[in-house]
């Protein structure tokens, strides 16, 4: 059965209401919620924590004429080859530290493949509320309208909690997001990340680690759709009375904004800062056919721009030590295929202005291009999209 119409019927993101589609949501992110993650089995858990970068300090294995890696202040930093996973040098790669705005990279990777770009969706008060005090916002406006691609410009290029905010309401909701975050971390290997807030604000409990992050960056890359957002610089937002402005990627590695020299070859992902994190960075770097993934967190030295210079260096030197050392570790499912979400769970969502005609409140509406998902349903569905063009 093949079910088409167009998103302009529709103002909200709602595109079909499939009765009973909630329970395809991955049975781990609802079993995970509220309760702490068990971790692997105790003789997988004792395999892990056996590698060397469980261990604390600086860890990298020199080939004979291969300088040391530079000095650098950073709490936790791991260089990693965004083809193969092998870490090439790390220290303190499983701390637990808070990873601000670099959580964002996990938010995309668990929502991106549930909401189309195209769709257009009204925004509403409940959409925005709970945006934490000082967050870094796009400029989203309550009661209009605009297209999902448009949201996640604001995610990665400005940073913005607001887009994150509304794209989660989209997605199921604040704490439904949260836990699917969570589940998605440990389906990607990432065991140091514990979600409390999607957009990255500071909250009691919340942390990563640079390994982890490398995980979701090097994760990221092989999505096209990630690729394309983290590597923008800069994109048109819609502002009021069908006016639009220019917002400009917040990643100085990228862009060269405010005297930092771009960095030849970057590819993107993700840089944050709050007060308690302090900067964060996952940068990625493509030379002479090969890609490495960087992270940098908490840089003790060097003020707001030493993140980007202690990434330089990194990237620098891992890109110099191709041959020359041996890895010390790897992320985990190096190269294997992009993973298309958690189980293709459903966004969820309530139609905006007049509901005559669907289902009561709180039914579950399904989001088109379910995957897998819809066809275990033995459903064929087409999306027929309104992509402003």
């Amino acid at each position: 059965m093949t079910i088409g119409f167009s998103s302009r019927a529709v103002r909200s993101t709602c595109v079909l209401c499939v009765a009973g589609l909630l329970t395809l949501m991955p049975a781990a992110a609802a079993a995970r919620a509220g309760r702490p993650d068990p971790g692997p089995p105790g003789g997988e858990r004792a395999a892990e924590q056996s590698s060397p970068l469980y261990r604390s300090g600086t860890q990298v294995r020199l080939r004979h004429g291969m300088p040391g890696v530079p000095g650098v202040s950073a709490l936790s930093w791991v260089v990693a080859d965004a083809g193969t996973g092998e870490v090439l040098a790390a220290h303190d790669a499983h701390r637990e530290l808070p990873p601000a705005s670099t959580l964002k990279t996990l938010f995309a990777l668990t929502v991106l493949p549930v909401l189309p770009g195209g769709i257009r969706h009204e925004v509403s008060a409940d959409d925005l509320a709970g945006v934490g005090p000082g967050s870094s916002l796009v400029g989203v406006v309550e009661g209009q309208t605009y297209r999902v691609s448009d949201l996640w410009n604001g995610v990665f290029l400005n940073s913005g909690n607001d887009a994150v905010h509304v794209l989660a309401s989209l997605a199921g909701g604040w704490s439904a997001t949260a836990s699917r975050m969570q589940a998605e971390a440990r389906a990607l290997g990432a065991r140091d990340t514990h979600v409390r807030s999607p957009d990255g604000y500071d909250a009691p409990g919340q942390v990563s680690s640079a390994y982890d992050l490398a995980v979701f960056g090097m994760a990221g890359l092989r999505r096209p759709d990630f690729a394309r957002y983290c590597s923008r610089v800069d994109a048109m937002f819609p502002g009021r009375n069908g006016d639009a402005y220019g917002i400009m990627n917040t990643n100085r590695l990228l862009t060269g904004a405010d005297g930092v020299e771009p960095y030849p070859g970057l590819i993107g992902v993700k840089n944050g800062y709050t007060s308690n994190a302090g900067n964060t960075l996952i940068s990625a770097a493509r030379r002479d056919g090969r890609s490495l993934v960087v992270t940098v967190m908490n840089p003790q030295e060097g003020g707001g721009h030493a993140v980007y210079e202690e990434a330089r260096s990194l990237l620098d030197w891992g890109f110099e030590a191709a041959g020359r050392v041996d890895p010390v570790g790897s992320l985990p499912a190096a190269g294997a295929p992009p993973r298309q979400g958690p189980q293709a769970a459903p966004a969820v969502a309530r139609p905006s202005g007049d509901q005559s005609g669907w289902p009561g409140t709180g039914t579950i509406l399904g989001v088109a291009a379910l995957g897998a998902g819809v066809t275990a349903l033995g459903l064929r569905l087409r999306l027929v999209r309104d992509d402003g063009r």
